[in-house]
């Protein structure tokens, strides 16, 4: 791995080693001090600007990252620490859910999420590449933007929302767990001999986490990470940590507001305890889950994104561009808006009592939509739910029934409500 010629910005991550020898067969050389600041090495400048932090990472790039020493592991420390992990190293619970759920909302949390898919494209036909097998516009992002995008098969069904981020060299796809293999093997099978792309699952090499809340920003300040408090969503930037990089991102796959955070195994320990003395709450899978439904309304694979709905159904308008080229999808989608062909959209519901998902949901006895997530609120009396209906059946406001004798109230989501979709026109958009 080439060393880099410039240094990045302090960083947000310990000082975890001072050799990689050291770090992959020392436990004692991630035992930091929980409170040591996060830094690199002294810059002749104050102030890199975003091409100069990416060029200081990009000589360490494609993540050829040091595996955690045997002795170590980063869900090892969780567990110890009381964190319920399951069988698939799903952290789920701290045991403090109500604590982290209401931090969301006032303060701040951090999430782990390593077992969400990233997908690495490189190649001098990866910004093509992508361009033609996504809904989003890639030609018209450059290095340290970036955008959500959605995979989806010929006729417009949806398979998944990715969370991209443009870098020097590659392309960074993070998308859902359920999801990475398929989609790394699919985009693996439509690359032609010509083609200069490659694709790589570096699920395992790397560790991702999630700030988000109100506080975030502070967080982000106090790391002297301020430069990208307040950037468009999507933009990302590089940092160098005694060789190790690390990559902070605006945003996450649960919500705009808050960040984004990419390391290697071995830096994890260290970031993870630093961002919780910096008073991030830890936040589990189930109440992420929780989350998700209630207040993000994000459609998840299996559940609001099958083969049952399409893009548009889906709500995923602010991740589709309108004005490309052919794409995968691309005339099905062409044909659903200019022939106002888009029948239900998803909407959350307040319930009177718990429902399964799957359950029908009726207006007058009529069959107008079908429920695909639930959970409880903050309190066991407080039930939740997304489900698709019919469009001319039910509204923001309006009343349904779910199953036999459930009532439903039809609501909007934070998620749903940011889509924007084009203004309809009688002719109907033309496709370009």
């Amino acid at each position: 791995m080439t060393t880099a010629t410039a240094t990045a910005p302090p960083c947000v991550a310990h000082l975890v080693s001072r050799s990689t020898a050291r770090l992959q067969h020392s436990r004692a050389a991630l035992l930091l001090h929980q409170n040591a600041a996060f830094r690199t090495k002294k810059t002749t400048k104050n102030n890199l600007s975003s091409r100069n932090t990416s060029s200081t990472i990009a000589a360490a790039l494609p993540f050829e990252l040091s595996p955690p020493p045997i002795d170590h592991d980063f869900l090892d420390s969780v567990t110890a620490e009381g964190a319920k992990v399951s069988e698939e190293g799903i952290i789920e619970t701290f045991e403090n859910d109500d604590e982290a759920l209401d931090a969301f909302d006032n303060g701040v949390v951090v999430m782990d999420l390593s077992h969400f898919g990233r997908i690495r494209v490189s190649g001098d036909d990866r910004i093509q590449f992508l361009h033609n097998q996504t809904t989003a516009n890639f030609e018209c992002l450059s290095e340290g933007q970036g955008c959500e995008t959605v995979f989806v098969t010929p006729t417009a069904r949806t398979i998944d929302i990715a969370y991209a981020w443009i870098m020097k060299k590659a392309v960074l796809l993070m998308v859902s767990p359920e999801t990475c293999g398929n989609i790394t093997e699919m985009l693996n099978k439509y690359i032609f001999f010509a083609d200069k792309v490659e694709i790589q699952d570096i699920t395992k090499q790397t560790c991702l986490f999630a700030l988000s809340g109100p506080k975030s920003s502070e967080v982000m300040a106090n790391l002297n990470l301020g430069d990208l408090v307040g950037q468009p969503y999507g933009t990302n930037r590089h940092y160098n940590v005694n060789g190790m990089p690390i990559t902070v991102g605006v945003g996450n796959i649960i919500s705009e507001e808050g960040f984004s955070l990419l390391m290697s195994p071995a830096a994890a320990d260290s970031v993870w305890k630093t961002l919780l003395s910096q008073g991030a709450i830890p936040l589990g899978s189930t109440a992420w889950e929780k989350l998700r439904i209630t207040q993000g309304g994000r459609p998840a694979p299996g559940k609001e994104l099958t083969n049952d709905f399409n893009v548009l159904e889906a709500g995923l308008w602010n991740s589709i561009s309108l004005n490309k080229g052919c794409y995968k999808g691309q005339e099905t989608i062409s044909r659903l808006i200019t022939y106002g062909g888009v029948k239900q959209r998803l909407w959350g519901i307040h319930l009177s009592a718990p429902a399964e998902p799957g359950s029908p949901i009726t207006v007058n006895g009529k069959k107008v939509g079908k429920l695909t997530s639930y959970t409880t609120g903050r309190k066991e009396c407080d039930h939740f739910a997304l489900g698709y209906i019919k469009r001319k059946a039910a509204s923001d406001g309006d009343t349904v029934i779910v199953g036999e004798k459930i009532i439903g109230t039809v609501v909007n989501v934070p998620f749903l409500s940011r889509q924007s979709p084009p203004p309809v026109k009688s002719s109907g958009p033309r496709l370009n």
